[in-house]
């Protein structure tokens, strides 16, 4: 096996190092100080290069801004094996050494911008930062320069060795790796994104840019990382996968075609191979009987490529370590391809795909190409992405305020103004006032259903007839509320039953005289029913209230999670405060009611005397037992029917006597004296008062539970006091809190850096392709 193999990493040692570089002394520089007054290729063709020279300085300006995060710009990414002669290939072009000590590979992408130029020979090298130590995208890259300007060559392997370290210990100050004894400082990551940029210029530099990329591991060491494997392919992807990137592929003769996977990943981004250009190396390690193989590569007919392929020849070890310069190495190139076989039996057409030079010009016209042709598409793109990140910025919260304290001040006023709007009722069909009308109506309903269910029948007849002496709902309650009727007969309160407990009660009182406690039992038998409605209507009004409270806080003061929740907690502590309150309130209503008083005496008379009518109606007859006045009464509705002309007659005759307006009802009361009127007075007495009284029920409490729950939310800026309170923010350290209180949800913030970051490099590399155009 030829010497040279044994100079090259392989992926085992590579993985098996403690550090990027290794503590043993590296090899001489692949070409000797002679180098030193000589450049890398330089075939620069003045009238050519200007155009070209344009292209890849425009190239360059939008690389330093860092802006290739977000747009596909134009670079050469060089991609292989590890082994595969990739770092001789570079060296090669650049004119540079790379370090290649024991245990050493490339662990960050290396980019080289090469300047053609008349000024001396010189090399400076920065190191461009993309991302944070947390590997998350800065803002305009950094470009940190590391070092002074090299300008003797034999500094430069060293320098980059220093680089390298200092990419992989992003904590630590870069600095430190410019000092003797960094080597021996440890590595904080195994690859990164962040890259050593290498600008070298020179009077016979070739105008060219290219990255440098991790060699392709394919296997690694017992004490290495596998996960190595997958961070290298991932960063190499990152590069070749965006359609401007043009892929140099590097390609061992050494080793079997199908077993390099660099080549599977180059085709599986570039399937047609419309921007891979292949490079053969190490053509001296073919073995015997071989060689055509390989040609047909050369001849684009295996594996073709739209910009095909080349191949190039490196010195040996051996040429190494007796001091090769650079031109003779180039010259050694030239006469290989020239004396060796097969490629010296090559036509001239495939005779220009041999060597480092060819492949250099080729790259050079290959990149400005695809400079010139992104140039009119970048404008738009920077343009369109710009947009669409200040779209998304505005969707974002606003940043935390400066001035903390005005800034909480601020809210909590905004706050309570909306409150006093919010509680007064909004339009919404899902507002606060919206939502609890229906448990308004339900209140309602119940507190009307505890009417009490009298019959104006003794309780044998109606089990004897129960279809005589069915419930007969009032029919002058009708154009003021909704019909109600029992659905059974469980509750029902017969004549009988009213007239012994009127005999009952009896103590001194003079003959047809009854004690008022019968009328008061039965008043407050009902009452006693509102106590259950009332309480599931305060429950239900407390669960909206609270619902819709918890919704309109979150809308207010979700950009900042603590203090959302802490005026969260507040304003619950501030309702069950207040329901507390209403809960009392609402038990005085109850007790209130339960003394029976009005001093509605007009209704209360009026129902009286309906509700008298109405029993005495519903009784039967001594003709007709069965029947009843009220039965009688609806055949008046027929206007042919003798009874309609009969009552009609009586009717008139009382308006002429003087008494307009009445009813057939109201003839009830003509009917002559009943055993049982004493009970039917009790009745009516009693039904009169549920109405006044359950009308004036079904509208206090809805309202006192507004006033005392709903409304006191923000009577007298009551909740904004407490908010205050409970906040701290009156007190010595309210700044402190207020900041806190402001600390907005890390990924919100992260999101919002990561964006204003992008839009600064955006913004730069427009600014950048402006100048271009002017």
């Amino acid at each position: 096996m030829p010497v040279e193999s044994t100079l090259l990493p392989t992926p085992s040692s590579c993985s098996d190092s403690g550090s990027m570089i290794s503590t043993l002394t590296a090899p001489e520089s692949i070409y000797s100080q002679e180098q030193a007054e000589l450049g890398g290729i330089g075939l620069s063709d003045p009238e050519h290069a200007s155009g070209r020279r344009r292209m890849l300085d425009v190239a360059n300006e939008l690389h330093l801004t860092g802006v290739q995060v977000d747009i596909d710009l134009p670079v050469i990414a060089v991609i292989g094996q590890q082994s595969a002669g990739k770092s001789s290939l570079i060296e090669s072009i650049s004119g540079i050494t790379l370090p290649r000590a024991s245990g050493t590979c490339t662990r960050s992408p290396t980019e080289c911008r090469l300047f053609h130029s008349t000024d001396p020979w010189k090399c400076e090298v920065s190191l461009r930062i993309l991302t944070d130590s947390e590997g998350r995208p800065l803002g305009q890259a950094r470009n940190e320069r590391f070092g002074e300007t090299i300008y003797d060559k034999s500094e430069v392997e060293e320098r980059i060795k220093r680089a390298q370290r200092a990419i992989l210990n992003p904590s630590t100050d870069l600095n430190k790796f410019l000092e003797e004894g960094s080597e021996h400082l440890g590595r904080e990551l195994s690859f990164s994104t962040n890259a050593v940029c290498l600008q070298i210029s020179g009077p016979d530099v070739e105008d060219l840019s290219f990255c440098d990329l991790p060699g392709l591991i394919a296997s690694v060491g017992s004490a290495g990382d596998e996960g190595d494997i997958a961070l290298v392919k991932e960063l190499v992807t990152s590069y070749i996968e965006r359609p401007s990137c043009i892929i140099l592929l590097t390609i061992a003769c050494e080793t079997d075609f199908q077993n390099q996977g660099a080549h599977q990943l180059a085709r599986l981004h570039d399937p047609k191979g419309l921007r891979t250009i292949g490079v053969l190396t190490k053509p001296d390690r073919i073995p015997a009987g071989e060689e055509d193989s390989w040609l047909r590569y050369i001849r684009n007919q295996d594996e073709p490529l739209t910009h095909g392929w080349f191949c190039v020849k490196q010195p040996d070890s051996r040429a190494i370590a007796a001091g090769i310069t650079w031109s003779e190495a180039r010259q050694a190139e030239r006469d290989f391809f020239r004396d060796v076989s097969p490629w010296s039996r090559l036509d001239l057409e495939h005779q220009n795909r041999l060597g480092t030079q060819k492949l250099v010009e080729r790259l050079s016209d290959v990149l400005s190409e695809k400079v010139s042709q992104r140039l009119p598409d970048l404008q738009e793109e920077l343009q369109e992405l710009l947009t669409t990140t200040d779209e998304q910025l505005n969707k974002l919260p606003k940043p935390p305020s400066s001035d903390a304290l005005s800034e909480v001040l601020h809210l909590l006023s905004t706050f309570s103004k909306g409150l006093a709007q919010f509680l007064e009722g909004t339009p919404d069909a899902d507002g606060l006032l919206q939502s609890i009308r229906p448990a308004c109506d339900v209140f309602k309903k119940a507190v009307r259903a505890t009417e009490p269910d009298f019959r104006p029948y003794e309780f044998q007849a109606s089990q004897r007839d129960p279809d005589g002496h069915r419930y007969v709902s009032p029919t002058f309650l009708l154009n003021e509320e909704e019909p109600y009727a029992p659905t059974d007969d469980s509750r029902a309160i017969y004549l009988d039953e009213v007239m012994h407990r009127a005999q009952q009660a009896i103590t001194r009182e003079l003959p047809h005289h009854y004690p008022f406690v019968v009328t008061e039992q039965y008043i407050n038998a009902f009452i006693d029913q509102w106590k259950n409605p009332a309480d599931a209507l305060f429950r239900e009004i407390l669960r909206v209230l609270i619902k819709h409270t918890k919704r309109f806080v979150s809308g207010h003061f979700s950009q900042y999670p603590l203090l959302l929740s802490r005026v969260h907690s507040i304003v619950a502590d501030f309702i069950m405060s207040s329901s507390d309150h209403t809960a009392e309130r609402l038990q005085w209503f109850l007790a209130l009611e339960r003394r029976p008083r009005t001093l509605n005496e007009f209704h209360y008379n009026h129902y009286r005397e309906k509700f008298l009518g109405h029993y005495k109606s519903c009784r039967p007859t001594a003709d007709q037992p069965r029947a009843t006045l009220v039965q009688r009464f609806e055949r008046y509705l027929d206007p042919e029917s003798d009874l309609h002309k009969h009552m009609n007659r009586v009717l008139n005759g009382l308006t002429e006597i003087g008494l307009p307006g009445r009813t057939p009802t109201d003839l009830a009361q003509l009917l002559p004296p009943d055993p049982c009127d004493a009970a039917i007075d009790i009745m009516a007495g009693v039904r009169a008062y549920f109405q006044v009284a359950y009308k004036r029920f079904s509208d206090n409490v809805p309202m006192a539970i507004d006033y005392e729950l709903v409304l006191g939310l923000d009577r007298d800026q009551a909740l904004e006091k407490a908010l205050r309170r409970d906040l701290g923010i009156g007190g010595p350290d309210a700044h402190v809190r207020c900041k806190e209180y402001l600390q907005e949800p890390r990924h919100v913030a992260d999101r919002r850096e990561e964006l204003m970051k992008k839009r600064e490099r955006l913004e730069t590399a427009r600014r950048k392709l402006t100048e271009v155009w002017l």
